[in-house]
């Protein structure tokens, strides 16, 4: 008996250590996948700056793309890139290279004596070579519109194979540089500098800079319209570009749901944010933000915050966590004199009720009937948060709270930023929270486009308006049928 029980303890404590084993090795493999995220995301971070910068110096498109291209090889440790550029007639025609890129087609015997460097010949051939759709790994990937890896060069019939070693390709990433579904060309790494293959990690990098070079390049063409104009216009014309892609051109259909929402900048470019996006069980994530400053960095900083967003909230439900993660991955990202308000909200329709999370943003408003008073009721809904960016993670995490309120049909859930309720009339007197649930319970009746069209045309005869906003005003009105 004594035997028994031994051999069932020894087995428990192999399975306990087993399990140990396994929770570290788990534990491990999760930092390693923050740390390659975080890095990938500084890389990304720094390739933007970089190309708004590039296009803030007023640079040509040569030079441009030869910025993608330096860009491109120190972020991915590659001996080589180029860019190649779409024609109108759908080929590709390489542009800029760094380093001893590869030429996709067979070298011409007779030319190769007409210049002095190797390099200066190579960079010749590929700005002289135009390639068909489907030609070779880059003709593939931008025929494909995907990314294409080339782990064994020697191995890949679609991999040209130079008599030249310094030529010889190894491992090859090419991805296609888009905008809008438009194919603008496609971005190409040769050889990554350790001797080994690239990775999926070295995948994923080189597609997030090919959307970002496309972004650049589509910039680059409107300033180019824009050049002879002051230089300050075009610069806000860009961050316009960049905040009007993240605001979404239609809300989402939720059943029992009615959504609606208006931003209006008080100047060309602004600092207001609000997103919506679908989570597990039929949930609904809604964020309004508002970043501090405005132009080209408040618009790059908005940017990072709505991906982060999306990103965090899908992977954890509850908002205090989701805010938590956001502050803890942008703080490496912002300057001192940056930090984002915003209010972090789940609708959850099955169960009827909102969770939400300030982090130093507008308090919402949550308007609903009172069933023994028989009159409409807005209750203003408080929760403690600091802004992101603004103060350490241990202090962030130690004032963020959470809160969940009933929703039920009839109720009526509103967001805001300051805008709206910090707009003044010519006394001086601000328009305030208020007067802004007076217009709620008036118009309670009315559907969420109608709310959020009430309140502007109220602030506006209050305020006496007569051409722009003193700040940004963003309503988003959220309405249970």
């Amino acid at each position: 008996m004594f035997d028994i029980i031994l051999t069932i303890a020894v087995i428990g404590a192999l399975g306990l250590g087993f399990v140990c084993l396994s929770t570290r090795r788990k534990l491990a493999r999760l930092d390693e996948e923050r740390q390659r995220v975080l890095q990938e995301k500084q890389m990304v971070f720094e390739f933007m700056h970089d190309m708004v910068e590039a296009l803030g110096e007023g640079l040509g498109r040569d030079e441009l793309y030869q910025r993608i291209v330096h860009a491109a090889t120190l972020s991915s440790n590659a001996l080589s890139a180029c860019v190649f550029v779409a024609t109108p007639d759908g080929r590709l025609r390489g542009t800029a290279v760094e380093g001893l890129f590869p030429p996709q087609r067979r070298l011409p015997e007779s030319s190769r004596v007409k210049l002095t460097t190797r390099a200066k010949f190579i960079e010749q051939v590929l700005r002289s070579e135009v390639l068909e759709s489907g030609e070779g790994v880059i003709g593939a990937a931008a025929q494909s519109r995907e990314v294409i890896l080339v782990e064994d060069g020697e191995r890949d019939d679609r991999v040209l194979r130079h008599d030249d070693p310094s030529l010889e390709v190894k491992s090859l990433v090419a991805a296609p540089i888009l905008f809008r579904g438009q194919l603008l060309g496609v971005l190409a790494v040769a050889n990554p500098a350790d001797g080994l293959c690239f990775n999926e990690t070295d995948v994923s990098l080189i597609r997030t800079l090919g959307e970002q070079a496309g972004l650049a390049i589509h910039n680059s063409q409107l300033l180019d319209l824009q050049l002879e104009k002051r230089k300050l216009d075009v610069d806000l014309s860009l961050a316009s570009n960049i905040q009007q892609m993240l605001l979404p051109t239609a809300f989402p259909r939720v059943p029992s749901l009615d959504i609606d929402a208006c931003y209006l900048p008080a100047q060309k470019v602004g600092g207001d944010l609000y997103d919506f996006f679908p989570l597990a069980d039929g949930r609904l994530g809604v964020v309004v933000a508002d970043v501090s400053g405005k132009g080209i960095p408040a618009s790059l900083l908005m940017t990072i915050c709505r991906t982060n967003l999306r990103h965090f909230g899908r992977l954890y439900d509850s908002p205090s966590r989701v805010l938590s993660e956001l502050n803890r991955s942008m703080v490496p990202d912002m300057r001192g004199d940056m930090f984002i308000t915003l209010i972090y909200v789940v609708i959850d329709t099955k169960n009827g009720a909102i969770t939400f999370c300030r982090a130093g943003h507008e308090q919402p408003l949550l308007c609903r009937r009172d069933e023994r008073a028989g009159i409409p009721v807005v209750e203003t809904l408080t929760a403690e948060g600091m802004a992101v960016g603004m103060v350490s993670e241990e202090l962030f995490d130690s004032v963020i709270e959470e809160r969940r309120v009933p929703f039920e049909s009839g109720d009526i859930f509103l967001m805001y930023t300051d805008g709206v309720t910090e707009t003044c009339n010519d006394e001086g007197i601000e328009f305030s929270s208020g007067r802004l649930a007076d217009v709620i319970k008036t118009l309670r009746n009315r559907s969420a486009r109608e709310l959020n069209q009430g309140i502007i045309e109220t602030v506006d005869r209050f305020s006496g308006r007569l051409s722009t906003y003193a700040d940004d005003i963003t309503l988003v009105s959220i309405k249970r049928d």
